[in-house]
């Protein structure tokens, strides 16, 4: 019997996990919370979440596989992009919802399928966890700010 290699066994437990604190993070969440900009000015947690599948559209496509999104009709979710500026672009968090769960099929099937990373490609997928690991951190601290329970016990 052939095992994976170690470092796609290491990604999709980041993947899985990462997907599990996201999941519970925006729990019971509704789209005029997520569009609260704390202080006036904390990105919101719908551009958060947004920006977040932004960048896993990257990662997709890094493992070869099509986008859940098209990047340039959610380009109010890319990085440097002001979300107070463009809050009227911003899609429901339900929808947001749809597409994380659509992301994560398809990165799963793609682990699940896959016999070895692209050696060049080994720096941006280590990249792509950190990024998820820490925005669904800020994820956990909005909710919060929000006066809901946490989520992470």
């Amino acid at each position: 019997m052939e095992t994976k290699s170690n470092d796609i066994e290491i990604v999709k437990v980041q993947v899985f996990s990462n997907y599990k604190v996201i999941s519970m993070n925006i729990e019971d969440i509704t789209n005029e919370e997520s569009m609260i900009f704390p202080n006036g000015e904390v990105n919101c947690m719908n551009w958060v979440l947004g920006h977040l599948l932004y960048i896993r559209n990257a990662f997709l496509e890094t493992l070869g596989e099509e986008p859940v999104w098209d990047g340039e009709q959610f380009s109010c979710y890319q990085r440097g992009a002001l979300p107070l500026e463009r809050k009227d672009e911003l899609v429901s968090f339900e929808e947001l919802k749809s597409y994380l769960q659509k992301s994560q099929d398809k990165l799963e099937a793609k682990l699940n399928t896959i016999e070895n990373f692209n050696p060049e490609t080994i720096n941006d997928i280590a990249i792509f966890c950190l990024h998820e690991l820490y925005h669904s951190g800020q994820l956990g601290i909005l909710r919060r700010v929000l006066g809901k329970p946490g989520a992470i016990k």
